[in-house]
């Protein structure tokens, strides 16, 4: 069976650079992509000839999926109408997955939750740090209690110059009228839900600190953040995230404390650290891509497996990091 999927919003980079989701549908033997939109017609354009080209594009969403009648979306575009086109999708019924934030800011989101909830809509995010190898770990570890409770999870991703998005056609990135923040807004919500998915299902998670810069590359949005946050319970969490890395790749960090033990990423290694002494544990990923698990999820009638209550629930607390911050685009709503 082919299914039939669309794609909204290609302004975002996400559509053929980084997560690539383009060229990974592309590449899906049974997928085939029947439509491919963005507001500009040379960027529709552009990324439809990077996955090889063939495929109509359009300057309408609406009138897009009245043609050519998608079973599945892939929706990216602005963060400034990432809601708007998620309702849309809500409304019609047709089944997508989203980029995060998804939204605006949490008030905005909320609402697409809402929606989905009242009406079993299939709204899907692909978040995908909480499902790898190293948080499949975590979490083995911390149900099984060898090694005592989860006390703290630290957090570093820092990317390449956000120079990158206008060189890939997504310039309104640096526009904090349009992407409502920086790296924060973009990053912070990968660490956030590991924690969230880390921790006790439905506690209650406030943010104790948070500070911003923008002293690295000088753009309107900042290129630099730290968050500090704790659950009820007493989990403590630091996440930062930056585009300060001198050139491609990323600087990045991982470490889950438990009471007598400390699970941390050492380069392309997982590494237990226990009284005993080290470990390591496996570190290989050949579980299939959250992307791909939406699309049969949809297709067989089943939940997301990373829904629109999830990415709300992280984007709730960068809202609540920039108004500790001092809210400095005045937009932050939760």
């Amino acid at each position: 069976m082919t299914i039939r999927v669309a794609a909204i919003g290609m302004c975002h980079w996400h559509s053929i650079y980084d997560s690539a989701y383009l060229r990974h549908l592309a590449a899906m033997e049974d997928v085939d992509i029947v439509g491919v939109h963005d507001d500009q017609p040379d960027i529709a354009a552009h990324r439809v000839s990077a996955i090889g080209g063939g495929i109509p594009t359009f300057t309408c969403y609406s009138a897009m999926l009245d043609e050519v009648e998608p079973e599945f979306v892939l929706a990216l575009g602005q963060h400034d109408t990432m809601a708007q086109t998620a309702h849309y999708l809500l409304d019609r019924r047709i089944p997508f997955i989203m980029e995060k934030p998804m939204s605006f800011n949490a008030r905005q989101l909320r609402s697409v939750v809402e929606k989905a909830e009242a009406t079993g809509g299939f709204a899907a995010v692909p978040l995908n740090m909480r499902d790898t190898p190293f948080f499949a770990h975590a979490k083995r570890l911390r149900d099984e209690g060898t090694y005592g409770a989860v006390t703290h999870l630290y957090q570093r991703m820092n990317r390449p110059t956000s120079e990158r998005y206008p060189a890939w056609g997504s310039h309104w990135m640096l526009d904090p009228a349009v992407a409502n923040g920086g790296c924060l807004r973009n990053l912070g919500s990968h660490g956030l839900d590991a924690f969230v998915n880390l921790t006790r299902e439905g506690e209650e998670i406030e943010v104790t600190g948070a500070q911003l810069s923008w002293s690295a590359l000088g753009k309107p949005v900042e290129d630099y953040a730290s968050v500090l946050i704790r659950s009820k319970s007493g989990v403590l969490g630091t996440i930062e995230v930056g585009n300060g890395f001198p050139r491609d790749g990323t600087d990045a960090n991982l470490k889950v404390a438990f009471e007598r033990a400390i699970l941390r990423m050492e380069g392309d290694r997982i590494v237990l650290e226990t009284p005993d002494g080290s470990s390591e544990l496996p570190a290989e990923d050949d579980a299939p891509s959250v992307l791909r698990r939406s699309v049969e999820a949809a297709v067989r009638g089943d939940p997301p497996p990373v829904s629109v209550s999830d990415c709300y629930r992280a984007v709730r607390l960068i809202d609540l990091a920039y108004i500790a911050a001092g809210n400095p685009y005045g937009t932050a709503a939760v």
